[in-house]
């Protein structure tokens, strides 16, 4: 190389300073992507000395996926298709970790034989600053999503009006569909608030203080709904309106509920900050959201929280902030810790409705837990989302104890009923048959009279007999004293001989004693079914089965006639559905029914025996 060096010529060695002192990695290989020279900063780009680059392939400084495609330019240069190429990709360093790279690579041909140039540029700064932006976008766009929150900017020197997906869906427009002008904006707001609206943002326009108003919006279906707006007005040195920044919530649900309407009063600083961190919007989105809502970061020390959250546990933002949870909260259940600990570890989860049994009462929400991403992409902390819903837990569980007096008074009526009919009137009807037997064995009896006496007999024998079926069905004897299995054993026997029909009866594996609300419950819904069945499914076979678990009981009612189309019964809800889901749900049961016309039709009911439980459930 020495000797090389002192022979070289002018140009020659020109051509040698320049690829050294080049601040871009520049590598010449040959057509087998075998490096044959490597600059000094394509060497301290990777982190290799030239002589461990040159005993390299190409294809060794990338990962797969990177090399392949690189590799795939390379074969199509080195065909002849292609004169050079270019893309982005990543390249290992000695110590494992990964750069960007800029590749640039050309075919030269100015010597007998071709050689390949390759010009790499250091993009790792610029590459993790666009991921940085597209996290921060990303965080921003699911902020908005979930306090259902849209945001604008109106370029006021252009006239253009940029709306966001979540404000374009707040005035009822698909994605796109906003004209993205001023006047576009006032022809979406309702004929009587639109003059108002054009003052408020006519002000703005002039002081560039910061504004809120509150108007209705006109759907293009026709409905209405309020819309909450604050916006700020960003000016130049002589005080000429540039841009409009603002957002929107959509207060249509507290509007009609005659709830408090959002309060929204940060000042120009709180905007200045939407735009100077995504992270600080982040926190003004759970101040403005309209529930309870909290941010924390991964130690569960406060960040922020919304005026709703406030409010909920009577307590000020200045006594949170900062302030880890369980601190505030020394009380919160083992079960919400490790709910914590998940959503910290990527998971979303929320529940329908959750008891939280505090010294002061028992408090029922409604709530959802996610994460929230920092820059690098790892969970940051978490976000909050509740909703106490205890005065409507307590009015279902109201309604749900005057459904458990009806019923346990429609069936003290039914056993009253049943008794009258057996004891009563059963009784004096098998009298006026033994009295009707005693004229037709009388040989004073004329043989005519004797005839009709017999018919009597027999008329009045099916009747007391259908009145026992009757009292049966009203109040089972078998139920109380003989159990759950016996009832419905008895009860099969009865209903098969009455209807003319089969019924394959099976119980197995039932645990002992059941309850009398749980008997009562499952003899009346296999009546109910049964009687269903035997009405609409057009066949004379039935199967019924009863078992049970460790924790739960089921009792399942089956046939294979016409069946009915499951959405159509939703819909149409007899009063036979009602009831039996009323009264399984006195006992925390549930009822499913699978059919399908000319499918046949099952029903299942199941009641646990053991309450409690989790209502959390993961998503997504």
């Amino acid at each position: 190389m020495a000797d090389a060096a002192q022979s070289a010529t002018p140009d020659t060695q020109l051509f040698r300073d320049v690829f050294n002192a080049s601040p871009i990695g520049i590598a010449v290989e040959n057509l087998e992507g075998q490096p044959l020279f490597v600059n000094p900063a394509f060497c301290s780009f990777l982190g290799f000395s030239e002589e461990e680059l040159r005993g390299k392939h190409c294809v060794e400084f990338s990962p797969p996926e990177d090399a392949e495609k690189d590799w795939a330019f390379f074969q199509q240069l080195r065909a002849g298709a292609i004169d050079h190429y270019q893309l982005e990709k990543r390249y290992f360093r000695r110590d494992g970790s990964l750069v960007w790279g800029r590749l640039n690579v050309f075919l030269w041909n100015s010597r007998p034989s071709p050689l390949v140039v390759a010009m790499v540029e250091d993009i790792t700064d610029k590459r993790t600053a666009e991921e940085a932006v597209r996290a921060s976008e990303e965080r921003l766009r699911l902020a908005q999503q979930i306090a259902r929150i849209g945001s604008f900017e109106w370029n006021v020197q252009t006239g253009v009006n940029t709306w966001t997906p979540e404000l374009e869906a707040m005035y009822g427009l698909q994605p796109g569909g906003f004209g993205q002008t001023q006047t576009a904006f006032e022809n979406l707001v309702h004929a009587d608030d639109r003059a108002d609206v054009i003052k408020l943002v006519d002000r703005a326009l002039k002081t560039g203080q910061p504004t809120e108003g509150e108007w209705r919006a006109v759907w293009p279906d026709g409905s209405v709904h309020w819309i909450t707006g604050r916006w700020q007005v960003l000016m130049n040195e002589s005080r000429e309106p540039l841009r409009m920044i603002g957002v929107n919530i959509d207060v249509t649900d507290r509007k009609r509920a005659e709830e408090v309407r959002l309060e929204m009063n940060h000042t120009l600083e709180a905007q200045a900050a939407l735009l100077q961190s995504r992270e600080e919007l982040l926190k003004i989105f759970i101040k403005f959201v309209p529930a309870a809502a909290a941010m924390l970061d991964r130690d569960m020390r406060y960040l922020q929280v919304s005026d709703r959250w406030c409010s909920d546990f009577s307590l000020d933002s200045s006594e949170m902030l900062g302030r880890s949870h369980y601190e505030i909260f020394p009380d919160i259940p083992d079960r919400w810790r490790q709910i914590h600990r998940r959503a910290l570890e990527g998971e979303t989860l929320r529940a329908e409705e959750d008891r939280w049994d505090r010294e002061g009462g028992t408090t029922w929400l409604r709530w959802e837990i996610r994460p929230w991403q920092n820059l690098d992409g790892v969970p940051g902390g978490i976000l909050i989302f509740s909703e106490d819903i205890t005065h409507r837990k307590q009015a279902e569980e109201a309604l749900l104890g005057m459904s458990r007096k009806l019923i346990e008074a429609q069936e003290q009526e039914r056993s009253r009923i049943g008794r009258e009919l057996h004891d009563d009137i059963g009784q004096r009807l098998a009298l006026v048959a033994v009295e009707l037997q005693q004229l037709h064995e009388n040989s004073v009896i004329l043989p005519d009279v004797r005839s009709r006496m017999g018919e009597f007999q027999k008329q009045i024998s099916e009747i007391a007999t259908d009145i026992q079926s009757l009292s049966h069905e009203l109040h089972s004897a078998k139920l109380q004293y003989l159990g759950i299995a016996a009832a419905i054993r008895g009860f099969c026997q009865e209903f098969a001989q009455q209807q003319k029909v089969e019924i394959d009866f099976k119980a197995h594996d039932l645990p002992s004693p059941l309850s009398p609300d749980i008997s009562l419950c499952l003899f009346r819904v296999l009546q109910e079914a049964l009687h269903n069945s035997a009405k609409h499914s057009g066949v004379r076979q039935f199967e019924v089965r009863l078992w049970g678990t460790s924790d739960e009981i089921h009792l399942t009612v089956k046939d294979s006639g016409a069946g009915f189309d499951r959405e159509a019964a939703k819909e149409s809800r007899g009063l036979g559905l009602i009831s039996m889901e009323e009264r399984l749900k006195l006992v925390k049961g549930t009822l499913s029914i699978n059919s399908q016309p000319k499918r046949g039709t099952t029903i299942d009911a199941l009641v646990p025996l053991s309450s409690g439980g989790d209502s959390m459930r993961a998503a997504g």
